[in-house]
């Protein structure tokens, strides 16, 4: 039980740094530019927190903890990863199927960020269990 959560909070620490940085400090401006009306001036905190916390579980389940029992962090950097690309392409593809001015870039710059940050994020939770456990 240890290991899952130190696992989880690696993983959450990690995520929530990195894409603090992307949404307030990089990318805000322009997802602002890009989606118009659509986004928020105000983020609905209850929704973000939900995702957070379970996303961050996911990449423990199909990332990290896998790659903790076969004592590899490349699996763990892989599978975070390639959750990320789906969850996210889940996401952007299908706001860019369905909805009017979904921009492309949008779509293809967020797939990107997904896994990147998902495969970091899963590495850094691997990292901290073979650190602190």
């Amino acid at each position: 039980m240890k290991r899952i959560l130190t696992a989880y909070l690696g993983t959450l620490l990690a995520f929530l740094i990195l894409d603090g940085l992307w949404l307030g400090v990089l990318m805000g401006p322009t997802y602002r530019e890009w989606l118009g009306p659509l986004m928020l001036a105000t983020p609905v905190v209850g929704p973000a927190i939900a995702f957070y916390l379970l996303y961050g579980a996911g990449v423990v389940v199909f990332g990290v903890m896998p790659a903790v029992r076969e004592q590899r962090l490349s699996r763990a950097t892989l599978f975070s990863g390639l959750l990320g690309l789906i969850a996210y392409g889940t996401y952007d593809l299908t706001n860019w199927a369905t909805l009017q001015g979904w921009p492309a870039q949008l779509a293809l710059i967020d797939l990107a960020w997904g896994t990147v940050v998902s495969a970091l994020a899963g590495t850094a939770g691997y990292l901290a269990v073979r650190r602190f456990t």
